[in-house]
């Protein structure tokens, strides 16, 4: 049985002593949408979080996790956010924003401090699914937990079906 290597998200839950489990995930080298994520791994999509990063009118960046499959509601996230207005970050800069590629971004680990907002859908499980900071890793553990962790807040985001 080989070792599994630990991620900057895993050392940070490890340091923090929050609890978490690690479940991987088929991908080859490429992202794979949330959504398919959630069904490789035979979750409830709703579960299974994924990692936006947007831009304010201000130029300050934000971090949201919304389910897999929603779509962040640009004028709820501005709202949370205190800002004017909000766009998505281009796919080419999340890495020298925060750090992560796409397909790879986590809520914790970010090489920045940015202000975080989850879905508040959150709160209505035990156990959320976040990035664990690399493609094919996912970590398993209290929406409570990781809410506190980076200090983020909760608020409905996500646009209405």
């Amino acid at each position: 049985m080989s070792k599994q290597i630990k991620t900057n998200v895993m050392r940070i839950l490890d340091r923090a002593k929050i609890d978490y489990e690690v479940f991987e995930y088929p991908h080859g080298n490429e992202a794979v949408e949330g959504s398919e994520v959630a069904a490789l791994m035979g979750q409830n999509p709703d579960e299974v979080f994924k990692t936006l990063v947007a831009r304010g009118k201000s130029g300050a960046y934000y971090v949201f996790d919304i389910p897999v499959n929603s779509t962040l509601d640009l004028k709820k996230a501005a709202k949370a956010a205190g800002e004017k207005s909000i766009e998505m970050t281009r796919v080419k800069d999340l890495k020298k924003i925060c750090g992560y590629e796409r397909g790879n971004v986590s809520p914790l680990g970010m090489r920045g401090s940015f202000v975080t907002v989850f879905n508040d859908s959150a709160l209505c499980f035990d156990r959320i699914y976040i990035s664990g900071g690399k493609i094919g890793t996912q970590v398993k553990l209290s929406p409570v937990d990781v809410i506190g962790y980076p200090n983020a807040v909760t608020g409905d985001v996500v646009q209405n079906n």
